[in-house]
């Protein structure tokens, strides 16, 4: 069947539908940022029925975690983030994610770190932290602190910079510290830049 007959919106074949799906996701993430990119735009950016898309991915979550090739769902890894007291935000957060780090799924969810990194892929990294795993904070916190933007970009630079030196460039003793020690240790830091005084 030549190309000119075929039905709108269907390539040629499920395998380049998933790959131009996902090219068009990864460059809309980039430049306009989770929250801004609908399942329609990259429907149309990848030029396919919109349908297609929940058919394959499910959601426009899980289209994003398709594209940054991650091996976990944040938002299963955060759910106690939900009923945690707002006091044990800071550590509720290091400890399921380091937690995840130490698992099985750990090597992979690292790779994927080092893939976007490695791939000057800095627009979709910075989505993934801020649209992605710390938007359960967002929620909890909005209307409750100022500078709410600011705070959550402070916690970014703790749970980046711990998975660099921990998992990443593995810096001992760091790399071998049981995780309630890390929590322990890194989690006043992180619920400061929550709810703390960020002028002292």
């Amino acid at each position: 069947m030549s190309a000119a007959v075929r039905r709108s919106g269907r390539p040629s074949g499920p395998s380049d539908t998933r790959v131009r799906i996902l090219d068009s996701a990864r460059e809309l993430f980039s430049t306009k940022g989770f929250e801004q990119t609908s399942m329609r735009a990259v429907a149309a950016a990848a030029g396919v029925d919109a349908a297609l898309i929940s058919h394959y991915f499910g959601s426009k979550r899980g289209l994003f975690l398709e594209v940054v090739a991650l091996p976990v769902d944040p938002e299963v890894v955060l759910a106690p983030l939900v009923e945690a007291s707002v006091e044990e935000l800071g550590a509720t957060l290091l400890r399921q994610i380091a937690t995840t780090w130490d698992s099985s799924a750990g090597p992979a969810a690292v790779a994927a770190f080092r893939t976007v990194m490695a791939g000057g892929e800095e627009a979709m990294l910075r989505e993934f932290l801020l649209g992605i795993v710390l938007a359960p904070l967002r929620e909890r916190l909005r209307g409750t602190v100022d500078d709410l933007d600011l705070r959550l970009s402070l916690v970014a630079t703790q749970v980046a910079g711990l998975l660099v030196v921990r998992k990443v460039v593995q810096v001992e003793p760091l790399a071998s510290l049981p995780v309630e020690d890390v929590v322990r240790m890194v989690g006043p830091t992180v619920q400061r830049y929550l709810t703390g005084d960020l002028r002292s």
